[in-house]
């Protein structure tokens, strides 16, 4: 079962109709839908000036669960011209406001990886049935939890024309192999963060090229664990955590994924 809410929500984006002036609108839809069973709730950006179908992107959230960031860059999909699907992986409304609780969560919805690949695959299956997504073109961008969730989709050999990890973990027990992943994958990490050491970013860099897989990662020096996020030193400052925002490395990595987008849906 699938339900919608259906919202809009104006740009400053001014177009010339006619000689006329019209106002294109942001368009968002909060989708609760069923994964065996359990509940979850996702959230769908498009911007109405496009005509016709354009590419999809799903995007998974940090560790805290489905919130106002992950959202906010669904939204910034969207401006850029693509319908973005922010999905949940934790279910039932499930948000942290403890690093305890956050880690609680995340190691439920991580203790079997059939779990985390169907709850994957029905956003993705949400995210391509939508009348302005082509469902040929899909691609995914993770947050930390996240940024390991699409890594691993790819390793899995998941439909995707490319994943994108932020500050995500980079070491897992899955391990790419040649001629199964199907996406190209794109890497932004932290050059000085403790959550993600230098050997996982070697032992990334070796896994990729063994299998054959199109990788480009990028380290930022001086970066730590969240720099994409502008709330990461609020949650530092309040429970002494190693993560910290920077401006630089979250404006570069924006920029490189929206490059990254328009290679591989080129065709």
């Amino acid at each position: 079962m699938i339900s919608i809410k259906t919202t809009a929500r104006a740009t400053a984006l001014t177009l010339a109709v006619s000689g006329a002036s019209a106002q294109a609108e942001l368009q968002t839809e909060t989708i609760t839908y069923e994964v065996n069973g359990q509940s979850f709730s996702g959230y769908l950006a498009w911007d109405d000036e496009n005509e016709g179908k354009r590419p999809g992107v799903l995007v998974v959230h940090e560790w805290w669960g489905h919130n106002a960031f992950a959202r906010e860059q669904a939204e910034k999909l969207a401006a850029s011209g693509y319908t973005a699907f922010a999905l949940d992986m934790y279910g039932d409304g499930k948000l942290a406001e403890h690093p305890d609780t956050a880690q609680e969560f995340m190691q439920e919805a991580t203790k079997d990886m059939d779990q985390v690949k169907a709850r994957f695959l029905k956003a993705k299956e949400i995210l391509q049935n939508h009348e302005s997504v082509n469902a040929d073109k899909i691609a995914a961008q993770g947050y930390c939890f996240g940024g390991a969730i699409v890594l691993n989709m790819a390793r899995l050999g998941v439909d995707l024309d490319g994943v994108v990890s932020y500050h995500g973990a980079l070491a897992s027990p899955i391990q790419a192999e040649a001629g199964k992943v199907k996406a190209r994958v794109q890497v932004y990490t932290g050059g000085a963060d403790p959550m993600v050491p230098k050997e996982q970013v070697t032992s990334l860099v070796a896994e990729m090229q063994n299998a054959d897989v199109d990788l480009m990662l990028l380290s930022f020096p001086g970066a730590t664990h969240s720099f994409t996020n502008p709330g990461a030193d609020e949650v530092a400052e309040q429970f002494g955590m190693p993560i910290a925002y920077d401006e630089q490395a979250a404006m570069r990595s924006w920029d490189g994924t929206l490059r990254f987008y328009e290679e591989i849906f080129a065709d």
